[in-house]
């Protein structure tokens, strides 16, 4: 990013809602911690560069100790005789006051999410680095913006702009092609990174350097703009966006024009992390081949579960067969399944020792070809997330300036909200009746979905106006249970973006108490669109037709030609 060409600044996200939980179990371990460390590694590298290039560096690696991260850096850039100053962002964390805000005892973390207004004081006052600890994603652009352009906490329009392209940014490579829906179209194997040229008005370019892999288009970064998103209102510290008023249009090769965006006053309160841990866990996985899978696993959860003394038994024992195995396979592999125990307890005990001697003492008695993936472990604690509100007048958001001085940023106003354009507007026209062909859906439509807490988030869009006028009427909160039977039980919202011919579901409890707790076989709802897209539906003659879908449809992979081995290349490095 820094030697491809002119940028004024250069922003990473280090903060998920999983890596708060382990920065917090750094921090129990040292109180000195709690920061990305791998963050100062990469300033090692590339500091001096930054510097050379004259661009400025915001991130919020500071995570849970902002304040010990910018020490380290100074401490780094005096060390390598690099002239930089650097400045941070804090008052987010909220632990101190746990009692006060009436939140419950044993709590690691509790962070409140801060938006960019920090953010741009800090550049106001010549920082070069301003590292932050938990301020939302879309901060880390929208507060050099504010900072360059002027803008007020009244410039809500323009603020909506930025926040917009800032969840554009915010993972990377998500919008240049990875983890996109229709990967075949582009050569994906290794994507750039987006830049967004942001304008006056809050509008904006996304692009990329030159000669970087992967590809910007409105489809790209429509992926983007509807992951883990909850509805046409995305709610902010500084504004609240309103997505169904998002127009993309493709300027050219890799730029897409982001503009219209219209902003709402913020809500009066702060979205708060809390996070905790849940207990301790264990997973054993059972590997079934041949005939009788079904009787085999049925066999072996009677065996596990006699096993286990009543008092010692696990509070939680779930058991899921993943039928991964194929007739008349020509592999073992792909004629096995894997029968998958997972244990949840308060006390660890009850998930170690037990539960694998459970286990392996099956080995000489139980179904025919019993072996296991691994050994049983001793079990680990897992985390669990929740969200917290609090009134944003309770929360000291804190520019500490390169100077060492600190600046208090005021909260913004809030005001009343105008009603979503989506709920205003009817839905298109929908396709006259004709012929339909089962076929998946994911032909027609693209999808992107992840996590927010233990509720999971799925956009869907159409990629012409036909489409669209097809999925607005067919993708129903009915047939998405019906298509995903998992969410049958739960509570479905379906929200409609008709400007960017997407819907929006919000499926609350589909990931129990979040990511750390590892609720299911996806924690974090990754590969549910794709799950949707690979489900058969009475798709309309003509959307098929104008894909030169063949008929019937194929069922074999394309076979992808083998990577060229780099391993004698001295620049070759190891994934993270």
């Amino acid at each position: 990013m820094l030697t491809g060409g002119p940028l004024d600044v250069l922003t990473g996200d280090y903060l998920a809602e999983l890596t708060m939980l382990i920065l917090a179990r750094d921090r129990l371990k040292d109180p000195s911690l709690g920061y990305a460390r791998t963050f100062l590694r990469q300033m090692e590298e590339c500091l001096g560069l930054a510097r050379e290039r004259g661009v400025r560096i915001v991130v919020n690696a500071g995570g849970l100790n902002p304040a010990r991260l910018a020490g380290e850096l100074r401490k780094l850039a005096q060390r390598y005789g690099i002239a930089a100053t650097v400045a941070h962002v804090e008052g987010d964390d909220l632990l101190p006051r746990v009692a006060e805000l009436g939140w419950p005892e044993g709590l690691l973390a509790a962070n409140a999410y801060l938006g960019g207004f920090g953010i741009a004081a800090c550049l106001a006052e010549g920082a070069d680095v301003v590292v932050t600890g938990r301020v939302t994603d879309a901060a880390l652009v929208a507060g050099p913006a504010i900072a360059h352009f002027g803008w007020t906490p009244d410039d809500l329009d323009a603020l909506a702009g930025a926040v917009v392209a800032g969840h554009v940014l915010e993972c990377g490579a998500q919008a240049t092609g990875g983890n996109y829906a229709f990967f075949r179209e582009h050569d994906v194997t290794r994507p750039g990174f987006p830049i967004a040229e942001l304008r006056a008005d809050g509008s904006s370019v996304i692009t990329k350097h030159p000669g970087t892999g992967g590809a910007v288009t409105t489809g790209t970064v429509t992926a983007q703009l509807l992951y883990e998103t909850t509805g046409s209102r995305y709610l902010g510290p500084d504004v609240t966006a309103r997505l169904d008023t998002v127009r993309l249009t493709q300027e050219g090769p890799d730029r897409v024009r982001v503009d219209g965006v219209r902003g709402e006053a913020p809500p009066a309160t702060l979205k708060v992390g809390l996070n905790r841990l849940g207990g301790h866990r264990n997973e054993v996985v059972f590997v079934l081949t041949g005939l009788d899978i079904e009787a085999k696993a049925a066999l072996v959860q009677r065996q596990v579960e006699a096993a286990i003394p009543a008092a010692r038994r696990p509070a939680e024992l779930t058991w899921t067969l993943a039928r991964t195995d194929h007739p008349d396979a020509s592999t073992e592999e792909g004629a096995s399944a894997l029968l998958r125990l997972t244990a949840r307890d308060p006390d660890p005990s009850k998930v170690g020792r037990e539960l694998g001697k459970a286990a392996v003492e099956l080995g000489l008695s139980g179904y025919p070809g019993f072996h296991l993936t691994a050994p049983p472990g001793p079990g680990a604690p897992y985390g669990v997330f929740t969200a917290a509100y609090v009134d944003a007048k309770a929360v000291e958001h804190t520019a500490v300036l390169p100077d060492g001085r600190h600046l208090i940023i005021p909260p913004p106003q809030v005001g009343p909200q105008s009603p979503c354009l989506a709920e205003a507007l009817e839905l298109p026209a929908p396709l006259p009746a004709g012929p339909t062909r089962r076929a998946p859906l994911g032909l027609v439509a693209g999808a992107r979905s992840g996590d927010k807490g233990g509720d999971a988030n799925l956009g869907v869009w159409a990629r012409d106006d036909d489409g669209w006028r097809w999925l607005a009427h067919t993708l129903t909160v009915d047939l998405l249970r019906e298509l995903l039977p998992e969410t049958e039980d739960l509570p479905v919202t379906r929200h409609v973006l008709p400007n960017l011919r997407a819907l929006n579901f919000v499926i609350t409890g589909l990931l129990g108490e979040g990511v750390a707790a590892q609720h299911r076989f996806d924690p974090q709802a990754k590969a549910l669109g794709e799950w949707l897209r690979s489900r058969h539906v009475d798709v309309p003659e003509p959307l098929l037709d104008a894909l030169d879908v063949p008929e019937p449809l194929p069922d074999v992979p394309a076979v992808p030609e083998p990577l060229p081995d780099d391993s004698a290349n001295p620049n070759r490095t190891e994934a993270p």
